[in-house]
């Protein structure tokens, strides 16, 4: 063991430069994988504080126990209570203080009459609560509101809006509401809770304007007398409160509100982060591997004098290892830093995009620490294992050949595995995609697709090579002949170079067609299921916003130029046990405007206790025309329906329809989430836009679109999320560049002889650097081409498990514009790879590299 060590620290020292790019791969993973751990756990840490700051003098919560959650969503819909149980709640033991907690949903106007926020975080409203210990938000500037139109709103929401005390604005809750801001208010310290918005009004303006009717409250707090824990607190508040209403500690639901931002938002955040760690840290594994293998190669004589000395197999393995070690330890310690550093610049940026968090120093826990450096190791030291093997069983006499003729790619073994791989990934992507939708089969087929292409790299790197590098024999000449020729020297070299970007294309390429499907579905949906001309909606991204006000749709449609205008609401509702939403509205002009398909049983008449459903979930709850659907209300209510209609098609209508007659005994805040408009006979589409805007106006003037605007801006998000995308993969391309430029390094330093003999017999310098570029430029082209079709194919997968996992037919689109610009990128990045090399290259001295063995 000494004698491998004593080699390996001789051998990094002579040769620590063929190790550069090893490093840095190691490095940008793991500095990308602690960024992402750590900045979760302070993330997680300042919520944590937060809410705890913000709730530290409410001990306990009264609030409505059952909750009503709808698939797809993680908070559900409570039921209100009395806030005549105030008083009784103030008479018990213990008690200091209670107050009503009315919550709801508002969105102020900024001072050039655009919504704030709303895109996403909720955009809240509530009372005032006057007690500072029950109240999660602080005086910062002005004062409270005492008279009716008078608000209180959070000091980021005044930055981000330009507003300030004394200016008159609208608040949609969702009617529109002229309020006069009177105070500034933070919210556990701060100036917000990151992009959420709040508006405190008066109760009795808040029993107005957000509740269904006066009297209800979302809640209520509850202060306990000193000496009183809120255990205790709670414990005595229990038998008091009638059935359907709990009682928790204040602790519990701060905890509660941290859990939620946790679900909703920094599982997602970190996940979404981690699996692009994954794949850097994959696309390191390539690059890793080509350095090690080139390495081991590169010293075959080397190795097989150390055997002829007496070295072992074992020796010989260890200090290959040994040497993989040295650098795992040294570019994972290094990646830590890296990633503690990139956490730091992110918490320092997150205020300036509107995220404040509570002051503190970043949170590092012991995973965020041994997690990444574990995995930089073990990423490394596995990359290296199967090179670091072949070093060891180099025979002694080695030593006496030349040079090894490298045969890998056409491995009949190679190509026979590959072809076995492909073909189980075809079973069972056909199998989990088509003949048995399932996700788990059709993963199991994405991984089992990569694995093939992996493999059959080499086999198919010859061929590909030759292909591509057609062109180059006639547009480069002698200098083009020769990079093709280097390209196809090692088979095994150039697919383990090329896999590395093909990785990173792949996934780019994935998201590129599964961005476009989505678009394209998006697009089929308005085209096939909305008929009318023009759409007033609400933000289309994210819960946030307060929705339409019901009015709105009556109001547009008594304009003259509308035939048809009717609005969409959202209730929700346990349907048979099961929670459900519920589309409120009318449901005879609903047919008219938006295609449900084939519809069995009439929309005309569903009245105050009939129900339309869709086909899919008429068969799902095994109800037909004329049968009973039983409905649980957030109000603790339960009513039979009669189903009386059954339609085809939900994209926009939702898979339960009922009328604004059944829903309002149950309604909380009402509000509309889409209004649709159908023009009157020969009305222009100008000039009945221009007509429902100056009736939107009064209204909160929420946008205006037409059906093809509508169908864009539903979409919006996704050219958001493809940009984010775009954007974090380009570490794990820059990883393959990285790979790229080693390999050919490496391989200039294998082939100094060879490149001596060229300019001595003529070569220039410049024919020089043109033959090492296009041997990169080869290279990447072989990775961009698989990629670009592993991607599309993976995409074709997502898309089509999609749609066997929802009852939304999706549509699968290719982009080609957007492949074409992804190939060229490819191909730069091969061009901006060799550039290093290439210059090397043409510096090396031509008599000493023809007197290097």
């Amino acid at each position: 063991m000494n004698a491998s060590l004593r080699i390996s620290v001789a051998s990094l020292r002579a040769h620590g430069r063929r190790f550069a790019g090893t490093f840095v791969a190691v490095f940008l993973g793991v500095a990308f994988l602690a960024g992402t751990l750590v900045m979760g756990d302070t993330l997680r840490a300042s919520f944590d504080t937060m809410f705890g700051n913000a709730a530290k003098g409410t001990d306990a919560v009264v609030r409505g126990a059952d909750t009503i959650t709808t698939p797809g969503e993680s908070r559900g819909v409570r039921r209100p209570v009395d806030v005549s149980l105030v008083r009784t709640i103030e008479r018990a033991p213990g008690v200091a203080a209670a107050v009503p907690d009315i919550e709801g949903a508002g969105q102020l106007v900024d001072a050039h009459g655009k919504p704030i926020g709303g895109q996403g975080p909720p955009t809240l409203a509530g009372n005032w609560i006057e007690d500072p210990g029950l109240n999660a938000y602080r005086i910062a500037e002005g004062r409270a509101p005492a008279r009716s139109g008078e608000v209180v709103i959070n000091r980021g929401a005044a930055r981000k809006g330009g507003l300030g005390i004394g200016d008159t604005t609208t608040l949609r809750t969702p009617d529109p509401v002229r309020v006069t801001i009177v105070g500034l208010a933070t919210f556990g310290g701060e100036d917000g809770m990151a992009q959420v918005t709040f508006t405190g009004m008066t109760q009795a303006d808040a029993e107005k304007y957000l509740t269904a009717k006066p009297g209800e409250a979302a809640g209520i707090r509850v202060r306990a007398a000193p000496g009183v824990g809120q255990e205790k607190l709670v414990a005595g508040l229990a038998p008091l409160l009638p059935d359907g209403v709990e009682a928790i500690t204040g602790q519990a639901s701060a905890q509660e509100n941290t859990d939620m931002i946790s679900s909703q938002f920094l599982t997602v955040f970190t996940t979404f982060l981690l699996v692009f760690s994954g794949v850097a840290l994959l696309v390191a594994t390539f690059s890793i591997h080509n350095t090690f293998a080139i390495v081991v190669v590169q010293r075959t004589r080397e190795n097989a004098l150390l055997r002829a000395l007496g070295a072992s197999r074992r020796q010989v393995t260890v200090s290959t290892l040994v040497e993989a070690s040295a650098v795992a330890v040294a570019a994972s310690a290094a990646g830590l830093g890296g990633g503690i550093g990139i956490a730091a610049g992110l918490r320092a940026l997150f205020p300036a995009i509107g995220f404040p968090f509570p002051s503190g120093g970043l949170v590092i826990s012991g995973l965020s620490l041994l997690l990444p450096l574990a995995v930089g190791v073990l990423v490394c030291l596995g990359s290296a294992l199967l090179p670091a093997v072949r070093a060891g069983r180099t025979a002694p006499l080695a030593a006496l050949r030349e040079t090894a003729v490298d045969r890998s790619g056409a491995s009949r073994a190679r190509a026979a595995v590959g072809a076995a791989l492909a073909v189980l990934a075809a079973g069972a992507t056909l199998t989990g995609v088509l003949a048995r939708p399932s996700l788990w089969l059709a993963g199991l087929g994405a991984v089992l697709a990569l694995a093939a292409f992996v493999v059959l790299g080499p086999v198919a790197s010859s061929t590909a090579v030759r292909v591509i590098g057609v062109p180059l024999d006639r547009l480069r000449g002698v200098t083009g002949s020769l990079a093709r020729r280097n390209a196809l020297r090692s088979p095994r070299r150039t697919a383990a170079t090329a896999s590395a970007l093909m990785v990173g294309v792949a996934v780019v390429s994935l998201f590129t067609v599964f961005g476009a499907s989505l678009k394209a579905t998006m697009d089929r949906t308005v085209s096939r299921s909305f008929a009318g001309d023009v759409a007033v909606s609400t933000p289309s991204f994210g819960a946030g916003g307060s929705g339409l006000s019901p009015e709105l749709a009556p109001a547009i449609a008594r304009l003259p130029t509308v035939k048809y205008a009717v609005g969409l609401g959202r209730g929700v509702a346990e349907v048979d046990g099961r929670g459900r939403a519920l589309t409120v509205t009318d449901p005879a002009v609903l047919g008219r405007v938006f295609d449900l398909g084939a519809v069995r049983g009439s929309l005309d008449h569903l009245g105050a206790d009939g129900i339309a459903v869709t086909r899919s979930e008429a068969v799902r709850q095994h109800l037909t025309t004329g049968d009973t659907a039983r409905l649980a209300f957030t109000d603790g209510r339960r009513m039979n329906f009669t189903v009386r209609a059954v339609y085809g098609r939900s994209e926009l209508a939702g898979d339960y329809v009922i009328t604004r007659a059944a829903w309002a005994p149950h309604r909380t805040q009402d509000a509309d989430t889409l209004v649709a408009v159908t023009f009157a006979d020969g009305v222009g589409t100008a000039d009945g836009k221009a007509a429902v805007q100056r009736v939107a106006a009064r209204y909160g003037d929420p946008e205006v679109q037409t059906r093809d605007e509508y169908a864009r801006s539903s979409a919006g998000g996704i050219d958001m999320m493809l940009t984010l995308v775009y954007a974090l993969l380009a570490l794990a391309v820059l990883i393959a560049l990285l790979g790229i430029a080693n390999t050919l390094t490496l391989a200039i330093h294998e082939r100094t002889r060879e490149l001596g003999l060229l300019r001595a017999v003529g070569q220039t310098r410049a024919q020089l650097r043109a033959m090492v570029r296009w041997e990169s430029v080869l290279v990447a082209a072989f990775g961009t081409a698989g990629g670009l079709a592993l991607g599309a194919f993976l995409g074709w997968v997502l898309v089509k498990a999609s749609d066997g996992a929802s009852d939304s037919a999706f549509a699968f689109a290719v982009p080609p514009a957007r492949l074409v610009v992804v190939a060229l990128v490819g191909l730069a990045a091969g061009a901006l790879a060799g550039l290093r090399p290439a210059r090397r290259a043409a510096r090396l001295d031509v008599l000493r590299a023809i007197g290097t063995e």
